[in-house]
């Protein structure tokens, strides 16, 4: 192998590392283990974590702890599925190419849109391509959203519009944690390419989407709403409430937390702005012999035409996600979805009235709430998450780990600063919590509020 490469020794490969900074001697490793020793070695080291799966989870901003069917597994865990890559061509790939072409129908039929791509990483990724699209077809430079949109959202868009596509520009919510309009009004302008909000929001709150349409199509620019699937079950879809692009992240229907990851993120649009969709869209079609078939009818990658024509560089193909997330909407039905949207308000109700009645407890988030709200405790929310894991509650998202990306746009923020959210606590409530575990984690955070254990008042 050396007389190969011409090299008269191992030494001559790695002439080009400095002398200072090669190793001499061996690696002072332990000795080999067999298989079963490994396997228990890794099993002894797994057992020191404690799954979130195995806690009473509140958890929520963004990821979600949904009940996921063994159906869904069964389908994407086949072969054909599992191993599949990007369907190029049709006449080996219908079985890929048609649970796409379903996941767009899906999407088209939550979000009241047009059409839907099925090409997006996660809701992050998804948000800032609808950003670009805006840009491109306003010809504007500015894109103005609400500070209830996901913080970790609004660093990545303002991560890929420093290279490419519109300025974000972030107005503040006002009490109550919904978009403050009168800000929003007077930030917009004609160099405006889109305005942007969440619904439901991040704290939770539901946003007057018909009056941000206004706002929006005034000023000749697009309405770009985020929005959570679980809660297009009960509420009305933004398609039909002046939308002009609807993105967002699929997690929650079909996919488990996976430690955060992978999503699926969604984009779905009015029919004006199809070829500016990003990613590849799947139509359906018949061949010669009149038989059903379905294609990659659009695909504006750079893979495919040329690089200054491309709608994205940073698009993906998450099909199996996707397939996840349509077996799970199969599994639900038309019924199933209301049904489960239905469970979740009434859980985060019942809970947000328990919270409330604790000495010190203060609501954040105002009015109807689908899923997820926001409390003010009279502790410091991280140390309040920090002490309840052991007793086997991950009790929520303490906002104040998003310090500095709400700075002046939060009731307060502009007199305490970072310190605004330090005793706001973010919590989310499935289909999975019982009446049981609900007040059970209330009587657990009670008893540690009164004890004074945690925090300085």
């Amino acid at each position: 192998m050396l007389a190969a490469v011409r090299a008269a020794s191992i030494g001559d490969l790695f002439a080009e590392i400095p002398e200072e900074v090669r190793r001499r001697e061996p690696l002072a490793l332990p000795a080999g283990l067999s298989e079963a020793e490994v396997v228990a070695e890794l099993r002894r080291l797994a057992g020191k974590d404690v799954p979130a799966t195995q806690l009473v989870s509140f958890l929520g901003a963004g990821v979600y702890d949904h009940y996921v069917p063994a159906a869904v597994d069964a389908v994407v865990s086949r072969g054909e599925f599992l191993t599949a890559y990007t369907p190029y061509q049709p006449e080996r790939s219908q079985g890929v190419l048609q649970t796409i072409f379903e996941f767009q129908t899906a999407v088209c039929e939550l979000t009241g849109m047009d059409v839907s791509n099925a090409s997006m990483y996660d809701g992050s990724t998804a948000l800032a391509e609808a950003s670009i699209l805006a840009g491109v077809q306003t010809r504007r430079g500015q894109v103005v959203l609400s500070a209830g949109v996901h913080p970790e959202y609004r660093q990545v868009l303002a991560t890929e519009s420093a290279g490419y596509g519109p300025r974000p520009r972030t107005v503040g919510v006002r009490t109550g944690a919904a978009t403050d309009l009168d800000a929003l009004a007077a930030a917009v302008g004609d160099d405006t390419a889109a305005v942007v909000v969440q619904q439901p929001n991040f704290f939770g709150a539901l946003e007057d989407l018909p009056a941000v349409a206004e706002l929006a199509h005034a000023a000749g620019a697009l309405f770009i709403v985020v929005a959570d699937p679980v809660s297009l079950g009960v509420l009305e879809a933004p398609g039909r409430l002046g939308a002009d692009i609807v993105v967002g992240e699929g997690q929650a229907l079909g996919n488990a937390m996976n430690f955060g990851g992978p999503g699926v993120g969604y984009m779905a649009v009015t029919t004006k702005l199809m070829r500016r969709i990003p990613g590849r869209l799947v139509g359906e079609t018949v061949d010669l012999e009149g038989r059903r078939g379905y294609v990659l009818t659009l695909q504006t990658r750079e893979q495919h035409i040329r690089r200054e024509k491309a709608t994205s560089n940073i698009c993906s193909n998450h099909a199996l996600n996707a397939l996840a997330t349509l077996v799970y909407l199969s599994w639900l039905g038309k019924d199933g979805l209301p049904q489960l949207g239905l469970h979740c308000a009434r859980k985060a109700a019942y809970l947000r009235e328990r919270l409330l009645a604790l000495p010190g407890v203060a609501a954040f988030t105002a009015g109807t709430v689908v899923r997820e709200f926001a409390v003010r405790l009279p502790r410091p929310a991280a140390d309040v998450v920090e002490a309840l894991v052991p007793q086997g509650y991950l009790a929520g998202v303490a906002v104040s780990r998003f310090a500095g990306l709400f700075a002046g746009l939060v009731p307060g923020g502009e007199d305490a600063g970072d310190a605004a959210l330090d005793d706001v606590l973010l919590l989310a409530v499935t289909e999975k919590r019982t009446r049981a575990e609900i007040d059970a984690f209330v009587a657990a955070l009670g008893d540690l509020l009164a004890s004074g254990e945690v925090g300085d008042e």
